[in-house]
């Protein structure tokens, strides 16, 4: 290298250290990219460019990778550490760049020939100067790299803060060699492959070019399917041809997004201040799952669980940083309100109304405007809980939405579609305060900016924000594995499998969502305080319970996608304590320090562990049957968890086959067992004494619910003919009197919809005759194992209030049968 280029570099080092940010894509390359530090790289970049080395060579220090400037010593020869594809538009060319990378790697391929142990990695690094995708009516593609000197100091200006290095997954050079021989073809192949690769970065990085709005309202008005509906509407209303057309114009004009590629770099700079500004950091998992699908060219459509208003402005953020394109988002149209709705337009929302029931021309224009996005390639996201969630759970999915993206996919889609469940979850919800009200019977404040305002004033340490990418679920493959004839279906009609799949798919969503939990410090702590119903515990207690299900976690984990943290329990109790408003105190006194949960914050503190109930609801049965019969076989143990599962799974999305089922309840018992909660005499299990107490309180992350079944159950056990309206009704009059007689906290304990989801599945699971009477031999079977774990207290007032049912309402009985 000559002293020219050298000092260059050094100048220009200068300007980029002010100007450029350190931007790595994966943040953390090493292990998010399963790198091998102890073994030599090669990094290849895809044009000639002295700038981009500088900013590479700075990220490349930044996460502890080697040095690109320096060569490789192997085997006493030096060999480049970093080779350009192309020359590009620098003045210090690199001429011959392709000849000479191909020579790079031939020599690299000779070495691997003569040292068994070698193994150098392969990197393909690219340094993205802004991402704007530019737009559909303009000529050629956007310049992501091959940029003048000119074009170059422009970027450095006004994209600086812009500028991202991507790194991709490495290509091992010993399995190349093993696989594919190591002669100068196999360097020729190396060199294009790379270039292959670099060509569908650029596309998933900015994406296709944003839409003329107006060119894809006359697109779309012209289809075959819109003006059939527009002729309909001309019908039903009697109206004139243009009127009708002008209706539709306007519907899409309040549907469609109005993407700006401006808009989404500003919105970034005041996003970044504001999750600064709410919360300690956003810890991101599993985003390499979307950039591969990205690479192989899927249509993306996003589908996270709802908890915030946040949730739309956090995960396009994560996704433009994580190096992905911003989602076009389906929001309501409750948010397109002044000034903001013109804002999430321009940052890729497009409004949806609550309901498209009696409004054919509306759905049609709907339903082909999401084909429309799907057909040009652009991301999608929606909610498929169709609203936040208020009780911290996840609701049971609307279907509407998913229906729509399995049309597009029957109706001749090109591009493969994958769906990514995404779980979004917060140490503290900015909208919890205003949930507990709704739940205690307050209406919905209509969203408007002086809500916003209000919301704003109260920035404060909300704690980390997580967002965690679920397994992919591919749509086509999907389809072809359970209805293989999918692409044999008439195009205009709807086939006999579809309401099935659908439903199918979006049980899948609901499960993946769940599987990618984010367990952290407030929710562990919110569960173990709740479990104590003085909802007080000693510290010595609390960080012993937290330690416990830490542990349980790790070594018996929910699934391979959860979030568990990594702090000490310790760590864990002090960092909530620090967070605002939260409602945890301490106490001291003459016996030592007591964590309890203000009386106002219970029903809040619920939310929060109501986001990792599911993790935990296996392990608080087995403990809560262990410690209400003392001592009891195992095989009746797995009997019994048998029994109550599916009730457990339809109601909180588990992932847990029938066959899985049973090693998992062993895996559990055994870790309860080295915990010394429990203790294991042969085949019998019994209450290990001296640590009772944490037994206890994981058996009440069990106690609600079982609550809950048994005043459904019983109900049907006194009035087997029962009808469907009556059950709910009941079963929700007597939660909510259990509610105030004994103190429970839990807003969804007396929520309509879970009661509904109950008895579901009670008859999914024959407990109802073909006349849709209960069975009532199964049922009692059923009572009997709910009324040994429910306390003998709670018991009695079930039975009360079951009884007083019969005499306040004796004729009603068969109104429609269940």
């Amino acid at each position: 290298m000559s002293t020219l280029t050298k000092l260059y570099r050094k100048m220009l080092g200068i300007p980029l250290s002010f100007f450029v940010k350190n931007n790595p894509i994966p943040h953390h390359p090493i292990a998010e990219l399963n790198l091998d530090i102890h073994q030599p790289f090669v990094y290849v970049l895809p044009y000639t460019s002295q700038t981009d080395l500088v900013i590479f060579q700075r990220n490349c220090l930044h996460v502890g990778l080697p040095d690109p400037l320096q060569p490789n010593e192997i085997n006493g020869e030096k060999v480049p550490r970093y080779v350009f594809l192309d020359e590009g538009h620098s003045f210090f060319k690199s001429k011959g760049a392709k000849q000479e990378t191909e020579k790079v790697f031939y020599k690299y391929l000779e070495l691997h020939r003569t040292l068994a142990d070698l193994n150098v990695q392969l990197v393909p690094v690219s340094v993205l100067w802004g991402r704007s995708p530019g737009q559909e009516d303009k000529n050629g593609l956007p310049k992501l790299r091959l940029l003048n000197c000119v074009q170059k100091t422009f970027n450095i200006l006004w994209f600086g803060r812009d500028t991202f290095v991507r790194f991709s997954q490495a290509v091992s050079l010993r399995y190349m060699v093993d696989e594919h021989g190591s002669d100068e073809k196999i360097a020729q192949k190396l060199a294009r492959v790379a270039k292959i690769h670099f060509a569908k970065q650029r596309i998933s990085a900015a994406g296709p070019r944003l839409p003329n709005r107006q060119a894809m309202f006359k697109k779309l008005l012209q289809s075959p399917t819109i003006l059939q509906a527009i002729d309909d509407e001309v019908k039903s209303k009697n109206i004139s041809k243009e009127k009708a057309t002008k209706e539709a114009e306007k519907i899409l004009d309040e549907i469609a997004a109005n993407v700006s590629y401006e808009g989404l770099r500003l919105a970034d700079r005041f996003l970044r201040w504001l999750w600064n500004k709410l919360y300690q950091g956003i810890e991101v998992q599993h985003a390499d799952r979307v950039r591969k699908l990205a690479l192989e060219g899927h249509e993306i459509v996003y589908i996270p669980c709802h908890r915030s208003h946040i949730d739309y402005l956090l995960l396009s953020y994560v996704l433009y940083h994580q190096g992905l394109v911003t989602p076009h988002i389906a929001a309501g149209i409750n948010l397109n309100f002044w000034p903001v709705g013109g804002l999430f337009r321009r940052g890729g929302a497009f409004f949806i109304r609550r309901t498209f029931k009696g409004n054919r021309l509306y759905s049609t224009l709907f339903r082909e405007y999401l084909a429309e996005l799907f057909h040009r390639g652009y991301a999608v996201e929606f909610f498929i809980e169709g609203g936040r969630s208020r009780t911290g759970r996840l609701l049971a999915p609307k279907t509407g939405m998913v229906s729509m993206t399995l049309q597009a996919l029957q109706q001749g889609q090109t591009r493969p579609i994958s769906i990514v469940p995404v779980y979004v979850g917060y140490e503290h919800v900015l909208e919890v305060d205003t949930y507990a009200k709704e739940l205690r019977g307050a209406a919905k404040e209509k969203e408007n900016a002086g809500l916003v305002l209000r919301v704003i004033k109260k920035l404060r340490n909300l704690g980390k924000g997580y967002v965690n990418f679920g397994e992919p679920i591919s749509l086509n493959n999907y389809l072809t594995q359970h209805y293989p004839d999918w692409k044999q279906t008439n195009q205009e009609e709807r086939p006999a499998w579809f309401n099935q799949a659908v439903d199918q798919v979006s049980n899948q969503v609901m499960v993946n969502i769940n599987n990618a939990a984010a367990v952290n410090a407030m929710n562990l702590t919110g569960t173990a305080l709740l479990s104590s119903r003085q909802r007080a515990l000693t510290r010595e207690q609390l960080l012993e319970q937290l330690q416990s299900y830490q542990q349980l976690l790790q070594n018996t984990p929910y699934s391979q996608d959860m979030i568990i943290p990594a702090e000490s329990p310790e760590q864990m109790l002090n960092h909530v304590l620090s967070l605002d408003r939260v409602g945890v105190l301490t106490e001291k006194d003459n016996f030592g320090e007591i964590v309890r949960l203000e009386r106002n914050s219970a029903v809040l503190m619920t939310y929060y562990r109501n986001n990792i109930q599911h993790l935990f609801v296996l392990p608080s049965l087995v403990a809560s049957i262990v410690l209400h019969y003392g001592a009891i076989q195992q095989d009746l143990v797995i009997d019994a968890v048998e029994k109550i599962y599916p009730f457990l799974r339809a109601e909180l999305f588990l992932h847990f086959s029938e066959e899985e089922l049973e090693l998992q309840i062993e895996s559990i018992i055994n870790e309860l067992n080295r915990q010394e909660l429990i203790k294991s005499n042969d085949t019998l299990l019994i209450i290990n004494r001296p640590k009772v107490r944490s037994l206890q309180l994981w058996s009440a992350g069990m106690r609600e619910i079982l609550q809950r079944y048994q005043i459904a159950v019983s109900l049907l056990c006194n009035d087997p003919a029962m009808s469907r309206t009556s059950l709910e009704k009941e079963s929700q009059s007597i939660a909510q009197r259990l509610s105030v007689l004994h103190g429970i906290n839990a807003p969804e304990f007396f929520d309509k919809a879970v009661f509904s989801g109950f008895i579901n599945s009670l008859k999914n699971n024959g407990y109802f005759d073909e006349n849709g009477n209960a069975d009532l031999a199964k049922l009692q079977e059923l009572s009997d194992i709910f009324m040994r774990l429910i306390s003998a207290e709670i018991n009695l007032t079930i039975q009360s209030a079951v009884e007083k049912t019969e005499e306040i309402n004796p004729e009603d009985k068969t109104e429609d049968n269940v």
